[in-house]
C-alpha cells in the first residue's frame, strides 16, 4: 500500500487514539462528566475528511465496546453505549461524519473565503448532533423527562462546548498551516 493510500487509516488511527486519551481527563460535574472528547473530535471535523472522521470515531467506538478502557474515566464495554451516557458516544459518530461534510461541501463552494463560516457550521453541526442523541438516549435511560435530562445533560456543558470548539479552530488553523488538515476537492 502506498505512503497517500495508508494515509488517511493512519489520520483515524491516530485521532482515534486522541480522542480515547481525550476521554480519560474527567471532571464529573453530575452524571454526565467533562472531558476533552468534544475538543479533540471537534478537531477532527475541522481537519479531516468525512471518512476520516468518521472512521475515528467509529474506531475509537468499536475498541470501548469491545472492552477497552477507553470511556470516560476509563469505562469499557457495550454497557457503556447502552448506558445513560451512551447517545452521547453515537452523538460523535454522527455529527463527526455530518460536520466533516458540511465543512467540505461548504468549503468547496467557495474555497478559503469560505473557511470560518465552514468551520462555525461545521461545529455546530457536530454539537448539536452530540446533544441530541445524547438527550435522546439519556432520557430515554435514566427515565427523565427531556426537560430534566436537558437541564442535567446538556445545559451545563454549552459554555463549555463552546469554548472547546473555539480552541478547536485555533487548532484546526494550525494544523492547517502546518499542511496537515482535510485538502477539499475543487468545485466542479
Amino acid at each position: 500500500m502506498t505512503r497517500s493510500r495508508l494515509l488517511p487509516f493512519v489520520r483515524a488511527a491516530l485521532v482515534a487514539a486522541l480522542i480515547a486519551a481525550s476521554a480519560l481527563v474527567t471532571v464529573p460535574i453530575g452524571p454526565v462528566p467533562v472531558t476533552l472528547q468534544v475538543l479533540v473530535i471537534a478537531v477532527a471535523v475541522l481537519v479531516l475528511s468525512p471518512a476520516e472522521a468518521a472512521a475515528a470515531v467509529g474506531l475509537y467506538l468499536l475498541i470501548g465496546a469491545v472492552g477497552m478502557p477507553v470511556f470516560s474515566g476509563g469505562g469499557a464495554g457495550a454497557g457503556v453505549l447502552a448506558g445513560p451516557t451512551g447517545g452521547f458516544l453515537f452523538g460523535f459518530f454522527a455529527g463527526a461524519l455530518a460536520g466533516a461534510a458540511i465543512r467540505r461541501a461548504i468549503e468547496a463552494t467557495g474555497g478559503q473565503r469560505r473557511g470560518l463560516l465552514a468551520d462555525i457550521v461545521a461545529l455546530v453541526v457536530l454539537v448539536l448532533v452530540t446533544y441530541v442523541a445524547g438527550l435522546a438516549q439519556f432520557a430515554a435511560v435514566s427515565g427523565r423527562s427531556i426537560a430534566d435530562a436537558f437541564a442535567v445533560a446538556v445545559a451545563p456543558f454549552v459554555v463549555i462546548d463552546l469554548a472547546k470548539a473555539a480552541v478547536a479552530m485555533l487548532v484546526a488553523r494550525a494544523l492547517r498551516k502546518a499542511g496537515l488538515g482535510d485538502r477539499v476537492p475543487p468545485p466542479a
